[in-house]
């Protein structure tokens, strides 16, 4: 699918959107169909070279987009990127959380820093981004928070704990947030991908892809435009009644 063909969808342009991770994959999807919406997309990288490229590339779809340094298990670096968006009096209302990172192991042998980090990086960070965001969304009376978790946070896989209880936590933070701030006409929204077309994937052999598609009713992995579309209308005035919702995007994977 291509993000172009998605069309316009109402309450986006213009608008300023943060998505954080948009290096690559889902977050890289995410930044270009926002941008292509109309939105002055404002997307993330952990280092200058990964800020400057993303500048490089939506700056392609839109003079207003632009690359920053942030690391989100940081709250320094969430204050001094916030700072800067103040400055130039372009508070975000639009929140993509989208950052994240795997530190696998089985749980008898899981490290206290694999613990750590990746509650910090995937759960602790929605708390200080979210922290900084709101009270711009909330004087705007006008927000959408859209947190991006995994079918792991609702499956479970061994050699995952960390992991599946951040992106399971992330769940439980959006719909108690949604509550809180549902009045002020700003929604939060969960998107739970499943398998998705990823670097790591593309290097497995055929017969490792095969078993992974044989799990998946639709029998295919999923790719990022797929769950960048997802972000797209939940972000939109399209999605305005719907809050406190986990949208699953797997192809079939998991149905409740």
């Amino acid at each position: 699918m291509e993000l172009a063909q998605l069309g316009r969808w109402p309450g986006i342009e213009g608008r300023v959107a943060l998505v954080t991770g948009a290096s690559r994959g889902i977050g890289r999807a995410t930044a270009q169909a926002l941008a292509l919406q109309g939105a002055a997309v404002v997307g993330t990288a952990t280092t200058e070279p990964g800020a400057a490229a993303i500048s490089e590339r939506l700056g392609a779809v839109s003079p207003d987009a632009r690359g920053l340094v942030l690391d989100v298990a940081d709250p320094e670096s969430i204050q001094a990127l916030f700072a800067t968006l103040s400055e130039s009096k372009t508070p975000p209302t639009i929140l993509v959380n989208n950052a994240g990172i795997t530190r696998d192991n089985l749980f008898a042998r899981m490290k206290p820093d694999e613990w750590d980090r990746v509650l910090a990086t995937n759960l602790s960070s929605l708390y200080w981004v979210c922290k900084a965001a709101i009270r711009g969304m909330m004087r705007a009376r006008w927000g959408r928070i859209v947190n991006i978790a995994s079918v792991v946070g609702l499956t479970g896989n061994p050699g995952q704990v960390n992991y599946a209880a951040a992106k399971s936590g992330m769940i439980g933070f959006g719909k108690s947030l949604a509550k809180e701030v549902a009045s002020r006409n700003i929604t939060v929204n969960t998107v739970a991908p499943g398998f998705i077309e990823t670097d790591m994937t593309r290097e497995m052999s055929e017969s490792q892809q095969e078993a992974l598609k044989g799990q998946i009713p639709s029998r295919s992995l999923g790719a990022p435009q797929d769950v960048a579309a997802a972000v797209v209308y939940l972000a939109s005035d399209a999605a305005r009644y719907v809050t406190g919702e986990t949208l699953n995007v797997n192809g079939g994977l998991l149905m409740s």
